[in-house]
């Protein structure tokens, strides 16, 4: 069996393009938040997302504690807050940035995305460097967003909806 390098691995995955989210917890373990991408859907029924973490993020903690997390799926005029969220800056000055609300969980809900899902974390899988986080969505919070924030080739993108 031939091993793939890690570096040719993320040089390729670069062009898997991605929508980039906000996810967020709050609770007893306190307020984080930070840029992902690496989400999808598990099934309808339950309602159910996949949430990937690096165990070394900042926010790790509080997320794994909590036990809540809302995932916030960013449009165009996000990207600032993309890269605030991303960057090492700390949560006090990541959450001042943005209007937050909260729904279900507790979780903070960016007030303009589109949409954002309230999830609580029903089970947690260790592969390699990152937890593999399956949220249960508890809430929903919709919008009028035409337009999502996608990552790929390295860099943000814009996709619009379609009239029609």
């Amino acid at each position: 069996m031939q091993n793939v390098a890690s570096q040719d691995y993320r040089d390729a995955m670069a062009y898997l393009g991605a929508a980039v989210t906000l996810v967020t917890t709050d609770g007893s373990a306190g307020r984080a938040g930070f840029t992902a991408s690496a989400i999808c859907s598990v099934t309808d029924d339950p309602p159910t997302l996949l949430v990937c973490m690096n165990r070394a993020s900042s926010a790790y903690a509080s997320v794994t504690r909590n036990r809540v997390v809302c995932v916030n799926v960013l449009s165009a005029r996000h990207a600032p807050l993309s890269r605030l969220f991303g960057g090492k800056v700390p949560a006090e000055e990541r959450f001042a940035a943005a209007a937050w609300s909260t729904l279900a969980t507790g979780a903070p809900i960016l007030a303009d995305c589109a949409p954002a899902f309230d999830c609580r974390i029903s089970e947690v899988v260790s592969v390699g460097t990152h937890d593999v986080l399956f949220c249960r969505v508890v809430a929903l919070q919709r919008s009028v967003c035409t337009d999502n924030l996608i990552y790929f080739g390295r860099a943000y993108h814009t996709i619009e909806a379609s009239a029609g």
